[in-house]
């Protein structure tokens, strides 16, 4: 696990973490300008409660490393810009009350912030924000670790499942030659099924040419006893 040291003198350790802007509101509220989106020095300062000439110390020794988590500089055209639309934003009387810089201003973000909190060795503030981040280190990897221990015995339980699968094979085999076996014998019998059905078939067509001809005959006999009586 990273310590509180190893985050100060890390930039890769502190990469990992600035993600974790949400750990600065926890700690202490957060004022940000009327955009929501930046923060002065000044702002900076007084949330870490120490002096603008600190938080400029700390981000002119580490420059590169805040102007890429959000630190930015405005000045001339982009300057007024910035300030009409904060006294916009701003609103109603708080307008006038709004600070302007004269020729330049420097822009935090969150990220920027949480940046400045884990550079920034002389202020409880900051420490609270570095302790919350490891806090939450070693929370997340007890869970990676418990994480692991059940991926571990869903392995373990799927080994048996492999095994038991394995032994099933042979059986399912012999099942299988076995329906097949039915298959064919059932084949079989629809077979012997359908050439019985033809020769009733063939028998029913003999009986009724049977039953023809002892009508016949019995018509015959009929007309036979009659002419007999008659010669009498």
């Amino acid at each position: 696990m990273p310590t509180e040291v190893a985050l100060l003198e890390s930039r890769a350790l502190r990469v990992e973490q600035m993600e974790r802007v949400d750990v600065l509101d926890k700690v202490k509220s957060l004022v940000m300008l009327p955009d929501g989106i930046h923060l002065r020095t000044e702002d900076v300062a007084r949330y870490f409660e120490v002096s603008t000439e600190v938080i400029k110390k700390v981000t002119q020794r580490h420059r590169a490393e805040v102007a890429e988590n959000g630190l930015t500089l405005v000045r001339g055209a982009e300057l007024r810009e910035f300030h009409r639309d904060m006294v916009s934003l701003w609103g109603g009387e708080g307008a006038e009350s709004y600070p302007q810089a004269a020729t330049q201003l420097t822009l935090y973000t969150r990220r920027t912030v949480l940046n400045v909190a884990m550079l920034l060795r002389d202020s409880d503030i900051a420490r609270c924000v570095r302790a919350y981040l490891l806090d939450a280190e070693q929370g997340l990897r007890a869970g990676y670790a418990s994480l692991e221990h059940r991926v571990t015995q869903v392995e373990s339980c799927l080994a048996g499942v492999g095994t038991a699968l394995q032994e099933l094979g042979p059986v399912l085999n012999r099942m299988s030659h076995r329906l097949d076996s039915l298959d064919r014998r059932l084949d079989v019998t629809h077979q012997v099924v359908g050439a019985m059905s033809v020769r009733l078939g063939h028998m029913s067509e003999d009986i009724v040419r049977i039953d023809g001809r002892m009508d016949e005959l019995a018509r015959n006999l009929k007309d036979l006893s009659r002419r007999t009586s008659k010669q009498r």
